[in-house]
């Protein structure tokens, strides 16, 4: 098989990895692709926000399988383009990546197929949400409408915080663009998990949980980013809670697409709160979570090939997927000054030592070959990624490797997989 890969971040660098690692895969195309994932396939340039090019290079290529990696050429409609000219192709229609496309159609979706979510207003003018906010107590969760790469969820601690939050969204001023809509929520507390799952349309089969640490500083401090470290282990979700979560909410999310028209194939991320009222969704993303599929790949036996191509044919029901167990951890090196400016173009160095730690997988995100040397070139640079059989050793691990990478302004969180390395009685106080 021959396989297209659409993206050029770490979550592209471990699928690519994935496909490599198939018996059945002869060849891996990943566009535009980044350094890292130039040494397991070959990278062709493409513009990810231009919908005519992405069908040109996939008409040039002639793949057996695309994966789309990111949401944007999920929101172009990529997958309805390549379906149209005969491709197979694993993500969801234009329509169906509403779910992650549109804060507001998910929040309405779920209380139409009543999936327990926190309480929100969606408002489509300032004047709106002024009347609509004295419904909510501080703190108060204001979310862009629309896509907005991890930085669309505003925490706000009062109503006045919360009115100039909204305020920024519909003038543009805090994102680049304007919002048509703005989405008003409770403030739920409680574990997040990321739970992801593979659907046909009609099965959903679900991956292992993981963990994901969005905030830049650590101690779970200071702006989002779109994910400084992750990880995952067995005990995250006891069994019964796995079922519980696919049985109410992931099914039915799939199950309710389908019977509005609009089948729901490729991955559902369902981001959740383990609240004391039980679990509730926070988001849904259509696609692979970025960093949650570094670390949740590095734990797959199964070949993912199969899984995806079960997907694609609506044959999933038939699949079983097996897994390494223990845990596996994935910490994100990041440029100097993200999640806000920050500068690119710095030579990294060792990433070969940083690759002969045993388990560790060194994945690419924001880098790029220039005369031979790796450099940066983005935000988040590397996802150095271990699976072991304890957390603490895998956390040992990545953070070994890290300590052979440098490049100008690197920084990481030193703390990733905090909460879960608590002491049983200081996490019930």
């Amino acid at each position: 098989m021959k396989v297209l890969i659409l993206g050029s971040g770490g979550r592209e660098h471990a699928l690519a990895w994935s496909m490599r690692r198939s018996p059945r895969v002869t060849e891996v195309v990943c566009a535009p692709g980044n350094g890292g994932i130039a040494q397991v396939a070959r990278c062709v340039p493409v513009s990810l926000n231009d919908l005519g090019a992405m069908v040109h290079l996939a008409e040039a290529e002639r793949p057996d399988l695309t994966i789309v990696g990111p949401e944007l050429p999920l929101s172009l409609g990529i997958v309805d383009a390549l379906q149209q000219r005969g491709f197979r192709v694993f993500g969801p229609t234009r329509e169906a990546a509403m779910l992650e496309t549109s804060k507001a159609f998910a929040k309405q979706f779920m209380k139409r197929n009543k999936i327990p979510t926190a309480n929100y207003a969606v408002c489509s003018s300032a004047a709106e949400l002024e009347k609509m906010i004295d419904r909510f107590h501080p703190p108060i969760v204001v979310k862009a409408d629309g896509l907005a790469a991890g930085k669309g969820v505003i925490i706000c601690s009062s109503r006045n915080t919360a009115l100039e939050a909204a305020q920024g969204l519909f003038s543009g001023a805090l994102l680049g663009s304007a919002e048509a809509q703005v989405v008003l929520e409770e403030f739920l507390e409680g574990e997040e998990v990321s739970f992801l799952c593979l659907s046909d349309g009609k099965s959903v089969v679900p991956l292992v949980p993981a963990q994901d640490h969005k905030r830049i500083g650590e101690g779970d401090t200071g702006p989002n980013t779109g994910g400084m470290g992750v990880y995952s282990t067995d005990s995250i979700l006891e069994p019964h809670m796995t079922e519980w979560i696919l049985h109410h909410i992931a099914e039915p999310t799939v199950r309710g697409m389908a019977e509005e028209g609009v089948p729901y194939l490729g991955v559902l991320y369902v981001g959740l709160m383990m609240t004391a009222r039980g679990p509730e969704v926070l988001e849904y993303n259509a696609r692979f979570g970025d960093p949650e599929t570094q670390a949740i790949l590095v734990r797959l036996e199964s070949d993912l090939v199969d899984a995806i191509d079960a997907c694609v044919d609506g044959t999933l029901a038939d699949t079983e997927l097996s897994w390494s167990p223990g845990a596996s951890a994935c910490v994100v090196a990041s440029s100097g000054g993200y999640p806000g400016s920050y500068k690119t173009g710095f030579p990294i160095s060792g990433l070969a030592a940083a690759a002969q730690v045993p388990g560790v997988q060194v994945f690419h995100a924001g880098t790029s070959a220039r005369d031979g040397q790796i450099v940066t070139a983005g935000g988040r640079v590397l996802g150095v990624t271990a699976v072991e059989e304890s957390l603490q050793q895998a956390l040992n691990r990545a953070y070994q490797a890290l300590g052979e990478v440098h490049f100008d302004g690197i920084y990481f969180r030193r703390d990733i997989g905090h909460r879960a390395l608590k002491p049983k009685a200081q996490k019930e106080a």
